[in-house]
């Protein structure tokens, strides 16, 4: 499998960060199992975990004030590397980048083991977590985490948690799930007060966010 070393990437008007490959998932839909990119990006598969210096070099090289939005998402989950998180996006609001956002699967209190979404507070401006579907066994179906069954109701509380400390939260399924499992979707999000995106699935390396 082909390796690179592409830590940043732009996709339509936003910039996106690939800083680590490790993932506590292994989603039927990945797109890791279908591309060697995304969204027409050179290979995101790592050759080593970048460190801040390296991270900062990359970034430094471009405008970031250019970009709606900074994402953090690539070839992993990007709260596997919370600290490095965090101490990028404290460095780029101090270089003027107005929207930081995060695309997790919402783990990162089993990752870290602790809870996590404070840490988010005055750097992160919205997170979007990966519900991917409505009831319990087809998000333990679809999403198959390492942690086993205890993913789904943490995945619900960090999500929870988020609201008290980022300004913008959202749960995200994609609109292949049947329509029970779309409609149970959306009753979770009603019930946990949050508000849920139906992303259309399509072709990674070709789709540009607007």
């Amino acid at each position: 499998m082909q390796k690179a070393m592409t830590i940043a990437y732009p996709v339509g008007r936003n910039l996106y960060l690939n800083i680590t490959n490790h993932c506590p998932c292994a989603c039927t839909f990945c797109i890791r199992t279908m591309s060697d990119g995304a969204y027409g990006s050179d290979p995101l598969w790592l050759d080593h975990e970048p460190s801040f210096e390296e991270i900062i070099e990359a970034l430094s090289a471009l405008d970031l004030q250019s970009y709606k939005e900074v994402v953090f998402c690539g070839f992993g989950e990007p709260m596997e590397r919370l600290d490095v998180l965090i101490k990028t996006a404290k460095w780029m609001k101090a270089q003027g980048v107005s929207t930081i956002r995060i695309n997790t699967n919402g783990l990162s209190d089993l990752i870290q083991g602790r809870k996590t979404a404070q840490d988010l507070a005055g750097v992160v401006d919205v997170v979007s977590i990966s519900l991917n579907a409505g009831t319990k066994q087809a998000y333990l179906d679809v999403t198959r985490p390492k942690f086993g069954e205890k993913a789904f109701e943490a995945m619900q509380k960090f999500a929870v948690d988020c609201k008290a400390y980022v300004p913008k939260v959202m749960l995200t399924v994609v609109d292949v799930l049947q329509p029970a499992e779309l409609e149970a979707a959306k009753a979770l999000a009603k019930k946990l007060d949050i508000p849920l995106r139906i992303r259309k699935f399509d072709n990674a390396a070709t789709r540009r966010d607007k």
